[in-house]
């Protein structure tokens, strides 16, 4: 079942098409990847996506809980955030001066709010749902083996770590589809192992639908299902991996060698 639904998205800034009539389909559970050369459109996509960017023309379609498609354009990022559309971005965006914990916790508030009086009051909902949470994001750190680190500064972890941390910080929204943008980026091989490692555990235990944006060919072929390429703001080819790795026109345009 589709879970969400592109359709002839475009994005011009001024005489420029950034993204020029991309259709895409991404199925519940599905692991996507999202390649192409530098400037292709991908990052713009998703900014197209999560609301960051208003479309020129277009739509973005997501399924609610009755399986019905909703529109997301003209949406604000923290309402699509809300409807279950989670992200990463290229350079980590940590609250560096906060603590592990503090950075998980931030992102679960918005599925604790409190009424006013019981958060400005100090009832005791206030204290209960507070240590519900705690709970929940130790129990998300440990699932990932960052539960000794609750307390370290999160500009004090390992570059690695902090990659760690922005993707299990996404996950503490409780999205429907986890959105990647080059989680490897600036990554040694070791850490790159461990990022494949990461995202096949995601999907598996936490059934989560996941788009990738990735420039590690070696990762994407191994963690995707289905890629598509994008080329000039344009959806130059959609498969497996198999069907992306030898096709004619993605080798010349994006793999390297002769078609």
């Amino acid at each position: 079942m589709a879970l969400l639904q592109i359709e002839n998205l475009t994005k011009n800034f001024g005489g420029l098409a950034a993204v020029s009539n991309v259709s895409m389909t991404i199925d519940a559970n599905e692991l996507v990847g999202l390649i192409g050369p530098n400037g292709a459109g991908k990052t713009t996509l998703f900014n197209l996506i999560t609301g960051v960017y208003e479309p020129s023309s277009g739509k973005v379609l997501l399924a609610d809980d009755n399986g019905d498609m909703e529109l997301l354009n003209g949406k604000k990022t923290y309402v699509i955030a809300k409807k279950g559309l989670s992200r990463t971005f290229q350079n980590i965006r940590l609250f560096k001066d906060l603590s592990v914990l503090d950075n998980v916790l931030i992102a679960m508030n918005a599925k604790h709010k409190e009424g006013f009086p019981t958060a400005v009051l100090r009832l005791p909902k206030f204290y209960k749902d507070e240590e519900v949470m705690k709970k929940e994001a130790f129990d998300l750190l440990k699932i990932f083996e960052m539960e000794d680190k609750a307390d370290t500064l999160a500009k004090n972890l390992p570059y690695g770590e902090q990659r760690r941390l922005e993707i299990v910080r996404a996950l503490a929204t409780e999205p429907k589809i986890l959105f990647l943008d080059e989680p490897a980026a600036g990554m040694n091989p070791q850490e790159t192992a461990e990022l494949t490692d990461l995202i096949r555990q995601i999907q598996e235990q936490f059934k989560m639908t996941i788009l990738l944006i990735e420039h590690d060919m070696s990762l994407v072929m191994k963690v995707c299902e289905r890629i598509y390429v994008l080329e000039y703001g344009r959806v130059l080819a959609e498969g497996t991996p198999a069907e992306i790795r030898e096709n004619p026109e993605v080798i010349k345009a994006y793999l390297g060698g002769e078609a």
